[in-house]
């Protein structure tokens, strides 16, 4: 019986991880696709600024058409979309050459770093930096993704780190 390495262990962890993030991917695509009237409605309510402490100080940035509402909440679900596909695909890479030599393994990376790279954006700088920033979307009691938007990040970056690291023989 061969016992199991650090190497083996630590590439394991990678696509294991990926996996994680691929389930997390596939289930707010679910949410986002059966339940598109609640977060469409929360996302509204981000984007017209109708909710937040200010007392309407910077309602200038708010964005009230109900027809661009819907474009950026499908251009939310189609960056969820295209991050899940390339988590996906980089799962399966990186299962598929679990046992392949260290530089075929680290190349089967790519698609894993890409889908990360897009979800770093979408929750990063979507939602933590536009929706936060822009939108003040923190000054709002009722419609907010700020903590939500920052446990993802808190989750992504430490990844995208983890999986672009070389330290696996």
């Amino acid at each position: 019986m061969n016992p199991i390495t650090t190497s083996q262990t630590i590439r394991f962890s990678k696509a294991t991880l990926m996996l994680f993030i691929s389930i997390f991917g596939l289930l707010m695509l679910y949410s986002n696709l059966t339940d598109y009237t609640t977060n469409f409605e929360y996302l509204g309510h981000i984007l017209s600024m109708d909710t937040t402490s200010d007392g309407h100080k910077y309602s200038y940035r708010a964005i009230t058409s109900t027809m661009l509402h819907h474009r950026i909440y499908w251009l939310i679900i189609t960056l969820e979309v295209v991050f899940t596909l390339f988590c996906l695909l980089g799962t399966y890479h990186l299962y598929k050459n679990i046992n392949a030599r260290a530089e075929t393994f680290h190349e089967a990376k790519k698609p894993a770093l890409i889908g990360l790279l897009i979800a770093l954006f979408l929750y990063y700088v979507g939602f933590q930096v536009i929706g936060v920033e822009w939108f003040n979307m923190d000054k709002s009691e009722s419609w907010n993704y700020k903590d939500w938007a920052r446990h993802i990040v808190d989750f992504i970056f430490p990844l995208l780190i983890f999986i672009a690291m070389k330290v696996e023989r």
